[in-house]
C-alpha cells in the first residue's frame, strides 16, 4: 500500500512541475510570436505577467530544499533563484529603460526553453515514475546552448541597467536612519556581476559532470 505523505508528495510536484510547465510554454510561446509580429522592444510588454508568475513561483523551490522534500541544496539553489528574482523585480520591473533591450529577448527566449524542457523533465518523472529517453537527453544537452546564452544575458541585463541604478539610487539607504544601516544598490551590482566570474563556470562544469553520468547510465539500461 501506498504511503499517503509519498502520494501527496507527488501529486504537489506533479501539480507544481506542470503548472510551470505551462507558465513557462506561455512565455515562450508569446516572446516568439511578438518577436514575429511587432518585434523585440515589445517582448518584455508581451511576457511580463506570465514571467513575473513563473519566476517568482520559484521561491518555491528554496522552500523543497530547505525542508528536505527535494534533493538539491540549498547553497545551489538559493543563489540562481535570488539572481533571477534580483533580475526580474529588481531590474526589469523597476528600471523601463531596458525593456526594449535586445538582451531581454534573448533571456526570456533561453530562460522559457530552458525551464520548459526542464518542469517537463519533473513533471513526468513525478507523473509516470520514469522520463522518455529524447526529454532525459534535453534535460542534460540542451545547457551546452542555454546556459551560455541566458548567462550572457544575465550579465549584459545588468551591465545596461547600472547607468541607471547609480543614478537613481534605486534601493540605496543612506546614513544616517534609525537602523544605522548603508546600502548601495550599484555595488551591489557589481558584486552580482562579479559572482558570475567563479559561479558560471563552476556550474556549468557541474552540469558538464551530470550530463555524463546521467547518459551514461541510460545508455547502459
Amino acid at each position: 500500500m501506498a504511503n499517503p505523505l509519498s502520494t501527496l508528495k507527488r501529486i504537489y510536484f506533479s501539480v507544481y512541475n506542470w503548472a510551470l510547465v505551462y507558465g513557462w510554454a506561455q512565455v515562450l510561446y508569446l516572446a516568439v510570436k511578438t518577436i514575429k509580429e511587432s518585434g523585440i522592444e515589445h517582448v518584455y510588454d508581451a511576457v511580463e505577467k506570465p514571467l513575473f508568475l513563473s519566476q517568482t513561483a520559484a521561491i518555491l523551490e528554496i522552500a523543497h530544499s530547505l525542508t528536505g522534500l527535494v534533493r538539491s541544496p540549498v547553497s545551489a539553489t538559493l543563489p540562481q533563484i535570488a539572481s533571477r528574482l534580483f533580475l526580474v523585480w529588481g531590474i526589469l520591473y523597476n528600471i523601463p529603460e531596458v525593456r526594449t533591450s535586445v538582451i531581454v529577448c534573448s533571456l526570456v527566449i533561453s530562460w522559457s526553453i530552458t525551464e520548459v524542457i526542464r518542469y517537463s523533465f519533473f513533471g513526468m518523472k513525478e507523473l509516470l515514475g520514469i522520463t522518455p529517453s529524447f526529454l532525459t537527453w534535453l534535460r542534460y544537452s540542451s545547457f551546452l546552448v542555454l546556459y551560455p546564452s541566458g548567462i550572457s544575458s544575465e550579465v549584459g541585463l545588468i551591465y545596461l541597467a547600472l547607468p541607471y541604478i547609480k543614478s537613481s539610487e534605486l534601493f540605496c539607504v543612506r546614513m544616517p536612519n534609525k537602523w544605522n544601516f548603508t546600502f548601495d544598490s550599484f555595488y551591489f551590482s557589481l558584486l552580482a556581476l562579479a559572482a558570475y566570474v567563479p559561479g558560471s563556470p563552476h556550474m556549468y562544469t557541474y552540469m558538464l559532470g551530470q550530463r555524463k553520468k546521467v547518459l551514461s547510465k541510460s545508455k547502459r539500461e
